[in-house]
């Protein structure tokens, strides 16, 4: 039949029999539409059903807010008004917390988040940002709308062959609207740049996923309430989640058969923001600095991390308990490494670090040093960099080059490459090493140092009163 094959009704009669006959013969297509139609309604039933009870907590919540604040406002008693203060501050804190974390576990539709699921979410979560321009894991910068981080990425490849540095910079950590996350790795051995890009993207996933777990069960905690105890609190909650972190990430990259990591491994510095706190956590020999102003209104360093090279006496102790051994070559003064008890291999210059299986029976762990601190007005800016840089620049010298460059989104790049003139001056003959560095500024536009000084004494007054 040429054309429309429903022309006639004795055509559609015989193909809606045809259809009905299909129906019959194919139970199990039948139950797998039906069974489809279900979910599709189960699936809307409880999106419904998830606004409506978020609707209803957000009133509640603002409910016993204004009523908090209310009682705080007519108490009497001045004991009872901080008391009062300080509880529905802590809501306040803990509510905008929460609704972060509600909205990271969004993304993973249709499941409770489970361990697997919290890490599917933020694997999700990094691929949204991504989508977004708020994940950086290359040269350049990161500078959202509405946000006070400024982020300068840079690195260059040394002599040494492929560059085994890899970074990573994150705007809106695991959708919390005041986080931010970023890293630098340095990688060694023959597969220590694909050592370096797998910590990268495991730890961001799992520190993530540790961070959510963590939180939710401290939540439960019910005395919780002076500043004080937020802020320990706090820092206990990363603490707790980067120490698992980093033995999951270990754990799983001596599992991970695509990498030979036995005879390979990575640094790994990472740095958490979070409002007006910044958490920073160290394994090997990678250094932040931070730049901060002073009584007089010079811009100073402060180093903010340990560099963990085996000679450091509590390192070398832990190595040495361990059948490990420390010590120079010949040719290299002043350089130790670690090796192991019966061989002159693999000759590590650092205490910590991921990988590098060869030697962790031998006193090489890589247990993070997770450090806390409050960033002022005073505080302009931080770098983080391998050490390639620090090897030849001092940390006031690296507070100078980046605060005289005039360009923000240059300023890792001005780092780098003044570190690489600095290595062809002091250190002719010697490869150099790959070169890496993260440049975070504080505030969108950097104060005057005049004026953060001053910003900072009257903020010290007032507190004072």
């Amino acid at each position: 039949m040429v054309g429309n094959p429903y022309a006639s009704s004795k055509t559609y009669i015989v193909v809606v029999k045809y259809q009905m006959v299909v129906k019959y013969k194919n139970p199990t297509m039948n139950k797998i539409t039906k069974m489809s139609n279900i979910k599709k309604k189960t699936t809307n039933m409880l999106k419904k059903t998830t606004a409506t009870i978020e609707k209803n907590e957000k009133v509640r919540d603002k409910v016993e807010y204004a009523a908090l604040k209310s009682q705080c406002d007519q108490a009497e008693d001045l004991s009872l008004r901080k008391g009062l203060k300080k509880k529905w501050m802590a809501m306040s804190h803990f509510s905008s917390m929460f609704n972060g974390l509600a909205r990271s576990f969004t993304i993973k539709r249709g499941k409770n988040p489970g361990n697997g699921d919290r890490r599917e979410a933020a694997e999700a979560m990094a691929k949204d940002a991504r989508k977004n321009d708020m994940i950086l894991r290359s040269s350049g910068v990161v500078n959202i709308d509405g946000s006070n981080n400024f982020a300068s990425v840079f690195s260059k490849r040394g002599r040494k062959g492929v560059n085994q540095d890899c970074a990573i910079v994150w705007e809106e950590f695991g959708c919390q609207a005041d986080m931010l996350f970023c890293g630098i790795f340095d990688g060694h051995g023959p597969w220590g740049h694909f050592v370096a890009k797998k910590v990268r993207e495991s730890m961001v996933s799992s520190l993530l996923c540790n961070w959510q777990e963590t939180l939710a069960r401290a939540s439960l905690d019910e005395d919780i309430g002076l500043e004080s105890d937020q802020k320990h609190w706090r820092f206990h909650i990363w603490k707790h989640s980067y120490l698992k972190t980093c033995a999951s990430v270990d754990q799983e990259l001596e599992h991970y058969r695509k990498i030979d990591s036995f005879l390979s491994g990575t640094t790994a510095l990472t740095i958490v923001r979070q409002g007006d706190l910044i958490f920073v956590a160290n394994v090997g020999d990678s250094r932040a600095v931070l730049a901060t102003t002073s009584d007089d209104g010079t811009l100073v360093p402060v180093q903010l991390t340990v560099d963990f090279k085996p000679n450091l006496p509590q390192e070398a102790e832990r190595i040495i308990q361990c059948n490990g051994r420390v010590f120079c070559l010949h040719d290299e003064p002043g350089v130790h490494r670690v090796w192991l008890p019966d061989e002159e291999s693999p000759g590590l210059a650092m205490s910590r670090a991921f990988g590098d299986y060869c030697v962790k029976d031998y006193g090489l762990i890589s247990v993070p040093e997770v450090t806390q601190r409050h960033i002022t007005s005073r505080d302009q800016f931080v770098v983080l960099a391998t050490d390639g840089v620090w090897d030849v620049i001092s940390n006031q010298e690296a507070v100078q080059i980046v605060s005289s460059t005039p360009d923000k989104a240059k300023a890792a790049k001005h780092l780098v490459e003044s570190a690489a003139r600095a290595w062809r001056k002091k250190r002719k003959g010697i490869a150099m090493d790959d070169i890496s560095a993260i440049c975070l500024f504080f505030h969108s536009t950097p104060l005057p140092l005049h004026e953060a000084y001053v910003n900072e004494q009257s903020r010290n007054m007032k507190l004072k009163k």
